[in-house]
């Protein structure tokens, strides 16, 4: 009973929204990001910390996938594409980590490595008869070849070229990664609960990672942008990839929150 007198206001908030012009609902979206980023500035002061949290939310993601996998015994609805995707920024990122660094991210980046690596073997043997092949038809070379051919020109300035592209190219493909998902639920129009409750902690972490970007240059009045060493665009187009990413996703998150406060299990996508 709490539960559907709750539900009740939500349908109808929710209900509101969707019949105002396009005009209000940027405007309210907008106004929810900007109060989220107050809120986040005021609870965290360290921006490492941001990191650490878009890490863990993609973490979170990978282990409903594995919970998925092994009480369902299918990967329907999944993007074997967008995992390869995913191990593939997460090799070269972890390499880089190593070459440079070693701390909290590093595991991080390891031990959702090897999940992701299971989820891959998984999806290609063990379940290959559940995975929807014919949908996931996004060509992955589509994202490989342009991050690759950016990051030769948009990197970071170090000591070591080799590193810099590499850490560029993990950068732009985990910007990317995502795509050949959302082309597989665009085909299949319903998502089912574990996928879709994935792809919204993909959307979590990618606004946790775009927040740690913006309040940054906000907390150093914009000199961050032209940070020397950071290698001419190479801070500008991490922030516009990452507001991209983060409001392509924030399209399925509305549509996840929506089915959720309305209390159903699936979640249907526009035509």
């Amino acid at each position: 009973m709490g539960q559907k007198g709750v539900q009740k206001p939500l349908q109808k908030l929710f209900t509101w929204v969707r019949n105002q012009s396009n005009k209000v609902k940027t405007f309210l979206g907008v106004s929810t990001v900007l109060t989220l980023l107050v809120t986040l500035k005021l609870l965290i002061h360290e921006h490492n910390h941001f990191f650490v949290l878009a890490e863990f939310a993609h973490f979170v993601g990978i282990l409903v996938l594995i919970y998925k996998l092994t009480t369902h015994k299918t990967c329907s609805g999944l993007s074997l594409k967008t995992q390869q995707l995913t191990a593939t920024f997460l090799s070269v990122r972890l390499f880089c980590s190593l070459q440079i660094e070693g701390d909290i991210h590093t595991i991080l980046d390891l031990v959702t490595l090897l999940a992701t690596f299971w989820l891959i073997f998984m999806m290609k043997y063990k379940l290959k008869s559940t995975y929807m092949e014919d949908l996931d038809n996004m060509k992955k070379y589509i994202v490989i070849v342009p991050s690759l051919v950016i990051a030769v020109f948009i990197h970071p300035q170090t000591s070591d070229l080799i590193i810099s592209i590499l850490w560029a190219f993990a950068v732009y493909i985990e910007g990317v990664s995502v795509l050949p998902q959302l082309r597989l639920m665009q085909n299949v129009k319903i998502i089912e609960p574990f996928t879709a409750l994935y792809v919204f902690a993909l959307g979590v972490s990618r606004f946790f990672s775009c927040a740690h970007w913006i309040i940054k240059v906000y907390d150093t009045s914009g000199s961050y942008l032209s940070l020397s060493g950071g290698g001419f665009l190479w801070i500008p187009v991490i922030i516009l990839a990452e507001i991209v990413q983060t409001f392509v996703l924030a399209d399925f998150c509305y549509y996840y929150v929506k089915s959720v406060m309305q209390g159903q299990m699936m979640v249907r996508l526009p035509a």
